[in-house]
This record gives C-alpha cells, sequence and structure tokens, in this order.
C-alpha cells in the first residue's frame, strides 16, 4: 500500500515541476506569454456550454488573475462573477435541503457513507506512454501531419470533391471554370487554409489581396480563381447516406472516424487525463478588438467539441463532436438535462480506455456518483470537481454538499467515504467539492499560491489543480494556433477544427521525437513548416 501510495506521490510531483516548468511556459511551445491559468481552477472554456472548472473561485482569488487579463479574458471574467455572486463559493447559495437526489443523514449512514477514512490505493498503469513508433531524425513537419491526414484520406478528398462538383453542376448548370481537382492541388488547398493559423488573417482569400496579410510567397502555388473554385466544391462525403446513426454530421463522420484511429494509434497518453471542452474561438487578444463582429460569430457555433486530454503532454486523445438541440439527430442534442448529456460524452469518450487503471479528471457537469461508480467497474479511476448547482448529486450526503453556519478556517476540509470513494469539502475563501477514488483521503497537499503562500488541502485537492493549471496554459497556448478561417456551414467549422487539433497533436508528436533535436522548431515556425510542406515549395528539403 505504500508502495502505491509513492507511486501516487511521483505522479504528483511529476505534476509539480510540470506546471511549476510551465511558469515560463516554454516546455510547451517554445514561446512565452501572458496566460490566464494562474489560477488552476480557471476555465479556459468562455461562453462555451461547458462548465467553468471552478467559476465559483472565491474573488480575492480571482484579484491578481483579473489584473492581467483586465483585457485578456473579458467574457470569462464576467460569467465567473455572475456565477459566483457573493453566495460564498460553490454550494453557497443552496438551501438547507441539499440539491436534488442527495440523502439526509440517516439515509447516507444507511447507503454506507461514513467519516471513518481509509487509505486508497490506484493499481499500476497498464499502459507505456508516449509515442507509439519511432520517427527518423529527417521527418518533416508533414510527415508528423500525415501520420493523422496520410495520403489515402487526401485522395478520398479529392474522389468525393470531383464527385460532389459532377453532381451540382448537373443540377445547376456547367461551370466552365472548373475541372477535376488532384491530390497535389488538394494538399496545397489545405496548405493555404492551415496559413490562417500562422498568420491570423482574417480571410483565406487576402493571401492574394495586396494587403497587411498578402502572402505573395505562397500566392504564387495557386490563382484565387481555383483556389475559390475547389473551396466552393470541397467534400468529404459528396452523398448522403442512405442511413447512419449521425444524420447530422455525416458529411464529416468518416473523417473524424479515422483521425481517432490516427489518434489512438500513434500515441498512449500518460496515467492522468481530463475531459473537458476547449478553448476553440479565437484568442482572448484578437477578441478584445472585435467584440461585436466576434459575439455575432460565435452565435453561429452550433456544435460542441469535448475532448480527452493527456495531462502530461496536452496530446489530445480522442474528441466528440455533438449538435446542439435542433441540429440533426445525432441523440445527444434530445438530451435535455445536462449532466445526463455530459455523463453521455464521458463515456463516449472513455470507451477506449477501460481496464488500463487510468485516473480521469472531470468538471462539475460529469462528476457524479453513479458515472464514477460504473467507470471503477471498467478500472477507470476519477477525480472530479463538483458544483452543487451543476453537478448530478444523486447519492451524496447532503450534510456535505450544504455551507454549515460555522466559519470554516482556509484550507480546513472534511471528507466522508463510501467504498473507496471520498467526498471531500475543502475550504479555500469559498467551498469547494471534490470526489474521487484515485487518491487517498488521509494524505495531505499543499496549493502554493505566490501571495498567501501555502494552503494546506487533500492529495486529490492539490492533484486536481496540479493537472488542470497544466492543461489551462496548454491550451492557452494552443488555441493560439487554430485555424482562422471561418467558413458558415457546421460539418467545415468541425473539418478545420478537427485539423487543428491534428496540427498541435503533431507537434506534440514531433517535440518528443528525434527530429526535433536537429532542428528544434517553435511551434510557429512547424506551422510555417506544415504550410511550405503541403504546397510543395523547393525549399523543403531536410537540409534547409
Amino acid at each position: 500500500m505504500a508502495e502505491c501510495g509513492r507511486k501516487a506521490l511521483s505522479l504528483l510531483e511529476a505534476a509539480r515541476s510540470r506546471y511549476e516548468s510551465l511558469q515560463i511556459s516554454d516546455d510547451v511551445f517554445g514561446e512565452s506569454g501572458d496566460d490566464s491559468s494562474d489560477n488552476p481552477f480557471y476555465s479556459t472554456s468562455g461562453d462555451s456550454d461547458s462548465d467553468n472548472y471552478i467559476a465559483e473561485v472565491g474573488e480575492e482569488d480571482l484579484h491578481q488573475q483579473q489584473q492581467q487579463q483586465q483585457h485578456h479574458h473579458h467574457h470569462h471574467q464576467k460569467r465567473g462573477d455572475k456565477e459566483s455572486g457573493h453566495s460564498g463559493g460553490a454550494g453557497g447559495g443552496t438551501s438547507a435541503a441539499g440539491p436534488p437526489g442527495s440523502l439526509s443523514r440517516s439515509q447516507a449512514e444507511e447507503e454506507g457513507w461514513t467519516e471513518t477514512l481509509q487509505d486508497v490505493t490506484v493499481p499500476p498503469y497498464q499502459e507505456t506512454y508516449g509515442p507509439a513508433q519511432k520517427m527518423p531524425e529527417t521527418a518533416t513537419a508533414l510527415d508528423f501531419f500525415q501520420l493523422f491526414v496520410p495520403d489515402n484520406c487526401i485522395q478520398n478528398m479529392v474522389t468525393q470533391t470531383n464527385m460532389y462538383a459532377k453532381k451540382f453542376q448537373e443540377r445547376f448548370g456547367l461551370d466552365e471554370g472548373w475541372r477535376p481537382v488532384t491530390a497535389q492541388e488538394m494538399k496545397a488547398f489545405l496548405g493555404f487554409v492551415t496559413s490562417t493559423s500562422v498568420h491570423r488573417c482574417e480571410s483565406v482569400l487576402s493571401i492574394w489581396s495586396s494587403g497587411f496579410f498578402s502572402n505573395r510567397s505562397i500566392a504564387l502555388k495557386m490563382s484565387q480563381a481555383r483556389f475559390e473554385k475547389i473551396l466552393k466544391y470541397f467534400h468529404i462525403v459528396a452523398f448522403r447516406p442512405s442511413q447512419g446513426s449521425n444524420q447530422g454530421l455525416y458529411k464529416i463522420q468518416p473523417f473524424l472516424d479515422s483521425l481517432q484511429q490516427s489518434f489512438s494509434c500513434t500515441f498512449r497518453p500518460s496515467q492522468t487525463q481530463v475531459l473537458h471542452e476547449p478553448l476553440i474561438d479565437e484568442d482572448p487578444v484578437f477578441i478584445t478588438t472585435c467584440t461585436e463582429r466576434e459575439l455575432r460569430k460565435r452565435k453561429k457555433r452550433k456544435f460542441s467539441l469535448w475532448v480527452r486530454q493527456c495531462t502530461s503532454t496536452g496530446f489530445i486523445c480522442q474528441i466528440s463532436v455533438h449538435l446542439k438541440e435542433g441540429q440533426g439527430t445525432d441523440g445527444l442534442a434530445t438530451l435535455k438535462n445536462k449532466p445526463q448529456l455530459h455523463s453521455l460524452v464521458a463515456k463516449q469518450l472513455c470507451q477506449n480506455i477501460s481496464g488500463k487503471n487510468t485516473i480521469i479528471f472531470t468538471g462539475p457537469s460529469i462528476t457524479s456518483l453513479g458515472l464514477f461508480s460504473e467507470f471503477s467497474k471498467q478500472d477507470i479511476f476519477c477525480c472530479g470537481l463538483l458544483s452543487t448547482r451543476k453537478s448530478d448529486c444523486t447519492g451524496l450526503p447532503q450534510s456535505m454538499l450544504v455551507c454549515d453556519s460555522t466559519p470554516a478556517q482556509r484550507g480546513q476540509s472534511r471528507v466522508m467515504m463510501k467504498g473507496t470513494m471520498s467526498l471531500i469539502s475543502w475550504y479555500n475563501k469559498g467551498h469547494f467539492r471534490f470526489l474521487t477514488n484515485a487518491y487517498s483521503p488521509t494524505k495531505q497537499g499543499m496549493i502554493i499560491k505566490r501571495k498567501s503562500g501555502e494552503i494546506p488541502c487533500p492529495l486529490a485537492v492539490e492533484a486536481f489543480a496540479a493537472h488542470l493549471s497544466y492543461i489551462c496554459k496548454y491550451d492557452d497556448k494552443y488555441s493560439k494556433y487554430f485555424i482562422f478561417h471561418k467558413p458558415n456551414k457546421t460539418w467545415q467549422q468541425v473539418f478545420w477544427l478537427s485539423i487543428s487539433i491534428a496540427i498541435n497533436n503533431a507537434y506534440i508528436l514531433y517535440k518528443m521525437s528525434d527530429a526535433y533535436t536537429v532542428k528544434r522548431y517553435s511551434r510557429a515556425q512547424f506551422g510555417e513548416r506544415l504550410v511550405r510542406e503541403l504546397l510543395d515549395l523547393d525549399d523543403c528539403s531536410p537540409t534547409q
């Protein structure tokens, strides 16, 4: 048992040192800069319909973050304040009766909840961690990208685009300027759109303009008229299948499936992973310059994207896209109840990891006793933040969910257990509640704040903070490199977003390979190399 305790601590040590090395942020992308993650519980998901990881955090904790963030994540902050009000933390606003489904003292005793604590140990991880194949040191940016989007995938885009153009012209008349697209042109087409992730231009067409964002070096590769023709007819699935489970996303589902397959084949994540909705709108600095337009655009997004992400590297292991209400019939949209919907998403994201002793971190809308118990039967261990408003509190003791009248001291915690599941209530200018079977409630950890020094907490709370803050920082960095081109069609938005995720994943594999020791490209340089290689520009030889 002590051995396993040491194992958990060594995992945490690693998270701690990663978290500290990230203060200079070179660990992730070789670039430093402002970020919004001084508070490890801060959510990066903006006004999306996910949970702000701890939007209900105490006001003073936010103070220092607000100063560096006044312009930076303005809309996040407003939402956080609005949600927390002055209710004194996550559960402050609840009535003494407790949330629906929670248990009275006597019911809780009957169900086996007790204040007697016991050690919890997670068995060793059943998986080696890291890239699944060794790439040679001569491997190019394109080689890494093509682990996820190989030639046969590009060839399929060519075939489907040509079929769609033919069908379109049969219906609406001949298009004189059209000739079938080739694989080389399709690669160049991907390259042009990808270039908007490196040079943040409003429209991909500005590459050919004479304005600030024009890019002569790549514009010569294809005429603007030809690019617009390919853009007009671009398809991954030209014809609607007669039957399909995911009608709303049928135009992109085969691509998402093949991407998923390649994510699983190329990389094995670490034991600790997080389920969340990443930041997928423009980076905050840009938002402040065009808020009105941005807000209009934001309303257009009709899907939400959830990921399972490795907390050691930031590699996104699995994505789950679902359309919002009224969009297609993908089943999820019919679930009005958010926790119900989110636990379904969680099951989708974790379907391939049973039996490996993975530890999963979750936000409030996913955290529930029912889901965590179900996962534990599959050897998936969990640590989740609990909110009395956003979480499904069925089966949890009320006494732990309502704030008692005696004022709590900072760093104080109470724990109740049922079997190996611990429900933790920890006070830090507000009550934070966690549900976990991955960390021993008898073990203590520490949250280190620059101003207030060390605050004691249970080990689970420190682990959650360390892993989540890494992911928040990572997301702040990598969302700057998402493709900027914004099509109107939902399936195309999903496509370019998943291409962006694939490029970020490719960069992680590059950084973990021998090729990185040769060139040491930053994420921005890697993006530029990829664009030039997709466009097949002459200077792409590895010797350059």
